[in-house]
């Protein structure tokens, strides 16, 4: 019993720290005649999120492009292809990125660019207070991580 409580402590600890899931178009998904731009204007994107595609598999695809690509619907010279359905993309670089649908749909709306923020340091943040974050900041993370897997592996050393 004890090897299981170790491997869902490591599981927490792993998948526990982490960023943001935006979901492409929310329950709309990725389809045409969907605004994109006012979905992604709504959302705040930091350096750690993930961005993720729900779409019919057969029917659709996504593009990583850049401005021009975007600007033109494409996708020569693009930086990375996804076609499975529910695609979840790293964010991992403070950056503007662009993205299609590759099979001629992107002229039907079918395109996204988000602004990703880098996180903002725990010092920086007070230098800036008239900044407001909605990411957590890593250390909070990681603190709220280490708290709930200490307890977990407590509970489940008691329960032994």
């Amino acid at each position: 019993m004890l090897n299981i409580s170790v491997w869902v402590m490591l599981v927490v600890m792993v998948y526990g720290v982490g960023g943001t899931d935006h979901i492409v178009g929310a329950n709309h998904g990725w389809n045409p005649g969907i605004n994109y731009t006012l979905w992604s204007n709504n959302h705040t994107f930091y350096v750690g999120d993930l961005i993720s595609f729900r779409y019919q598999k057969n029917e659709y695809n996504v593009f990583e492009v850049n401005q021009s690509g975007y600007e033109n619907c494409s996708t020569e010279g693009a930086v990375g292809n996804w076609s499975k359905g529910k695609d979840f993309i790293p964010l991992n670089m403070a950056k503007r990125y662009y993205f299609i649908c590759g099979n001629g749909q992107c002229f039907n709306g079918m395109k996204v660019s988000v602004l990703v923020h880098p996180l903002l340091s725990p010092q920086s943040s007070a230098n800036h207070s008239s900044h407001i974050s909605h990411a957590p900041l890593p250390f909070q993370s990681q603190l709220h991580t280490l708290i709930f897997s200490s307890a977990l592996f407590c509970f489940a050393w008691n329960w032994i």
